[in-house]
């Protein structure tokens, strides 16, 4: 497996990068897969582990230990070190059905839970992931999932994001005849709308849309469940319904001067740069150009805001992060086989710091209230600023700053299901979520199923994918009982 003490020999390599300076100055893509041969070096690396903790893929409270597709990471490892990549991507294709997906944008648990993670760089598993796919499409290795038989029976996907993809390309290649309904322009969903342009291509997207249109799937975009198209004709017209809508209520910040103009939510300011990068609007509504932003949230979205702004033309930004400033370094990994909690600097915080040459993070910030002026605009923020103690913990500061903002971004997550969705199909709703379990991922309504975001909240993409792939095959089952009968 790999190359003998291959892991000594060779450093963890980062996958090639525009200079954080230039890559600014577009929305192109700013990452690109390695080449062939530093792939296989950094496969080389990949030991025989006696227990592969990479491929574990359980959910333990809030943390994902190893990948919940169960992609068989060491095997394909080892196939790229000696060079097979293409018997590596028909591995990897076994059990993702995206691996483009996952290996742009997957925050990769596979690399936490890495045995080399103990005390050493973990393998570059998602970027050997990357050049796997890559290479596979440059090879037209890629195929197109046509049914040997096609089925009688329809079936509705409600929502393209990635659980929605999965479960559709899974449902067409069992011989369903699919509809996929998409409440926007494009396909993809949060894919598309939710992550910008330069960390994932909207043509890798597209790309396979065009392959899963080609293989029999039709895509039915501006039609929105509960507007456009009624639970009465959905039920007339399918054998089965799957809603797989995501989680994209946005949490909000309900705190004094609220209502002040110049406060948005991320996901609001993310999708309409992603619209006018498309050409589906010429018309900028939300703007940070020449403002001093203040992005409120210290998650993927808010480093995706930073970027997005930066790019946008800001005057500065400053990322509000209510936690405590992680250490750079621990001697030892204690927290393995979980994510190392020490500091890191995505892309976005890194770009900012090369332009403007400060961090953009501010830690141990809680948000107090918004400070509006007479026009009803917004023009800063009063915050607490927490006083760390000697063990690390926070304590209140009473005393307020006001941070100078005239754009706000609320970029603190999700919290459920769209209501009109769930209220157009009847389904239940507990917790913000619709009530299906992972068994069967049936709904309270007959023949209606639920999977990804929309079902167990804000999550990863590789848990989407997941949910996806499984609510198919549960879909399969109920209607070949129901034949039966």
């Amino acid at each position: 497996m790999g190359e003998f003490k291959g892991f000594m020999k060779y450093p963890r390599q980062k996958l090639n990068e525009l200079s954080l300076t230039e890559r600014i100055k577009n929305f192109d893509a700013y990452q690109s897969r390695f080449s062939n041969e530093d792939a296989q070096q950094q496969g080389a690396r990949c030991m025989d582990c006696g227990t592969p903790f990479c491929q574990t893929g359980v959910q333990i409270e809030r943390e994902t230990l190893g990948c919940p597709l169960g992609n068989y990471i060491p095997e394909w490892n080892d196939l790229v070190y000696r060079g097979d990549f293409k018997t590596a991507y028909e591995r990897l294709s076994e059990t993702n059905n995206f691996p483009e997906f996952t290996g742009y944008i997957c925050p990769a648990p596979c690399e936490a839970s890495c045995v080399m993670k103990i005390n050493r760089d973990a393998i570059a598993i998602k970027g050997i992931e990357r050049t796997i796919i890559d290479e596979a499409f440059e090879h037209g290795w890629v195929q197109l999932r046509v049914p040997e038989v096609r089925l009688e029976e329809k079936v509705a996907v409600i929502g393209s994001g990635p659980a929605g993809l999965a479960a559709a390309e899974e449902l067409n290649a069992l011989g369903y005849k699919v509809d996929v309904y998409e409440k926007n322009m494009q396909p993809g969903g949060l894919l598309t709308y939710g992550i910008p342009n330069m960390k994932l291509d909207k043509d890798v997207v597209f790309r396979r849309v065009r392959l899963m249109e080609t293989a029999g799937v039709t895509f039915h975009c501006n039609v929105e469940v509960g507007k456009d198209i009624d639970k009465a004709k959905l039920d007339a017209t399918y054998d089965a319904i799957v809603i797989c809508t995501g989680a994209e209520k946005p949490r909000d910040l309900p705190l004094e001067g609220r209502m002040g103009q110049g406060i948005y939510f991320a996901m609001d300011y993310l999708t309409e740069q992603t619209q006018l990068l498309m050409g589906e609007t010429s018309k900028q509504t939300i703007s940070a150009k020449g403002k001093n932003v203040v992005v409120i949230g210290d998650g993927d979205t808010g480093a995706d805001c930073v970027a997005t702004a930066l790019r946008d033309g800001c005057k500065s930004v400053v990322q509000f992060n209510r936690k405590a400033r992680k250490p750079e370094r621990f001697e030892m990994n204690y927290s393995w086989p979980f994510p190392e909690p020490v500091l890191k600097k995505d892309y976005a915080h890194q770009e900012y710091e090369a332009r403007f040459g400060v961090e953009p993070r501010a830690y141990g910030i809680q948000t107090m209230r918004f400070d509006i002026d007479e026009m009803f605009h917004v023009r800063g923020i009063y915050a607490q600023v927490q006083r760390d103690q000697a063990d690390g913990s926070l304590l209140g500061d009473d005393r307020e700053i006001l941070i100078p903002a005239d754009f706000v971004l609320l970029a603190i997550g999700f919290e459920g299901v769209a209501s009109q969705v769930t209220q157009a199909l009847g389904v239940k709703v507990k917790y913000q979520k619709i009530v299906a379990n992972t068994s069967d991922y049936k709904t309270s309504q007959s023949k209606y199923f639920a999977a990804g975001d929309a079902r167990r909240g804000q999550s990863l993409v590789v848990w989407a994918i997941k949910e996806g792939r499984e609510v198919a095959h549960s879909v399969h089952s109920h209607l070949t009982r129901k034949s039966f009968v």
